[in-house]
């Protein structure tokens, strides 16, 4: 089924620029969802990126949307009231099918939602299709035995990233208009960047983790999207204190949909964070995106952050621990049904002990004696978001090595410089598109921010936006 244009500009769409139509009456959400339910149904045989598609709920919902804007201007509208959300399949829907991508839960119906995403339905978002992800949220690249091979709209030979890898791709191929995913080593960044879109990492605490994850620092909600402005929009629905999370923050930070230019401000730039191989059509991108930011008014000088494969050691011990006291328990009846590198994950996490955990926390306080001070002279750091600019849809995590620029790495995430930033959890970190790789597929900039400071970081990539817009190249398929 193919979508015609004037349809296909309705999905290119930012969240912004819908509510603006509905509120002038020019557009009804009716509309809106009609359209990327066309969408959807078209591209996912080829992508492979949602698990479910709610056609009839999602337009009964419009519909309701759609009174609430017939109604005297401006009565009773929420903040996203119409606006058509990809929710990931690993984030909780109350009484909906919850899968994480394992036949372990392939009938699971959870007794409540996720308190990001009750908060997004709360603020009018309507619940259009969810979105896959790697078995258990375990990889950067999304398969599952359950769903199979999702695959990257500008190339779907490659992958479109993990763990919110389906998140990532629907929103680059038009089949919703915004998307929630999850961070736990750069699981909403690496979808970002490898499909050219924007995604936010916001600091720990700022948005409330879902009651099964108490404490866990590694682990973020944060939007995708295809603008920075719908990101705001959505983190402030999202963010803020919440009783299912102790850890979540009774501050607020309201972001605003427009922001000043970036003249005068100081960043540093690193291309490896000390040790990184990264291939040279991405440093190519990443020496062009400094070079417009400098264009921009802001000084940028090229650091050495010094860190090295300490972190990857000390992020892995926390990831397989956490995966391992998560999930361990499934493994005597499951074993056999699950990806082997979840097996392979769960089983390096049962042989970590207490010791070797809080060593972690060390390296944690090592890192940050090199960053700390960085972010004390400088409003932000900013590095590539992956190492490479793509990876084939079957790449194997599971083999020993992979190889950038004839260098061997880690095959597991060793071409993701987006970890340890998940153990600098409190620094908020966004990924905007830096271009395109000699591969034809897209490439991003990693903003690092000091803790807790988001709107420095939007800020920022506002100004990139304005500068590089990225919305008006679309995948042709």
């Amino acid at each position: 089924m193919a979508t015609s244009r004037v349809d296909l500009d309705l999905c290119y769409l930012s969240a912004t620029e819908a509510l603006a139509k509905f509120r002038a009456r020019e557009l009804s959400p009716v509309e809106l969802t009609h359209a990327l339910i066309a969408r959807s149904e078209a591209l996912n045989p080829t992508l492979n990126v949602l698990t479910e598609l709610k056609r009839d709920t999602a337009l009964a919902a419009a519909r309701t949307a759609e009174a609430r804007y017939a109604k005297p201007r401006g009565a009773n509208l929420r903040p996203l009231e119409g606006i058509p959300v990809a929710i990931k399949d690993f984030h909780p829907v109350k009484g909906e099918i919850t899968t994480f991508g394992s036949y372990a839960f392939e009938h699971y119906r959870p007794a409540h939602s996720a308190p990001t995403v009750e908060r997004l339905f709360k603020a009018g978002a309507i619940l259009l299709s969810r979105t896959t992800t790697p078995e258990l949220a375990h990889d950067g690249i999304t398969r599952s035995p359950l769903w199979g091979v999702s695959r990257n709209p500008w190339n779907p030979a490659y992958s479109c990233g993990g763990s919110s890898g389906g998140a990532g791709a629907a929103i680059a191929a038009g089949m919703t208009t915004i998307a929630d995913g999850t961070d736990g080593g750069g699981s909403v960044r690496i979808p970002a960047a490898i499909n050219g879109v924007f995604g936010y990492k916001p600091p720990f605490g700022r948005n409330p983790l879902d009651l099964e994850h108490p404490l866990e620092t590694l682990l973020h909600y944060g939007p995708l999207t295809r603008s920075v402005a719908d990101a705001a929009l959505m983190q402030n629905v999202m963010s803020g204190q919440h009783v299912a999370d102790i850890c979540s923050l009774r501050e607020r930070v309201e972001l605003p949909l427009a922001w000043p230019g970036i003249r005068g401000m100081k960043i540093a730039f690193s291309m490896n964070l000390g040790y990184f191989a990264v291939a040279a059509d991405v440093r190519k991108n990443t020496r062009e995106a400094v070079r417009t930011l400098k264009r921009l008014g802001a000084t940028v000088d090229e650091i050495d952050l010094g860190w090295d494969y300490t972190v990857l050691d000390a992020w892995q011990t926390w990831w397989e621990g956490l995966f391992a006291a998560l999930c361990g328990d499934l493994l005597p009846r499951w074993r056999h049904q699950m990806t082997p590198m979840v097996v392979k994950v769960l089983e390096a996490g049962q042989r970590h002990d207490a010791v070797r955990l809080y060593k972690s926390n060390i390296t944690r306080g090592a890192m940050w004696q090199k960053l700390g001070p960085v972010l004390e002279k400088y409003d932000a750091l900013v590095c590539p978001t992956c190492a490479v600019s793509a990876l084939y849809a079957e790449h194997d995590s599971m083999a020993a090595e992979y190889r950038i620029d004839g260098q061997r790495v880690p095959a597991y995430v060793g071409w993701a410089m987006t970890y340890p930033f998940n153990m600098m959890a409190w620094c908020p970190v966004a990924s905007v598109p830096s271009g395109f790789g000699s591969t034809g597929m897209p490439t991003g900039l990693q903003i690092v921010g000091r803790t807790f400071d988001d709107p420095t970081v939007f800020r920022i990539a506002a100004a990139f936006e304005k500068a590089r817009p990225w919305r008006g190249t679309r995948p042709e398929i």
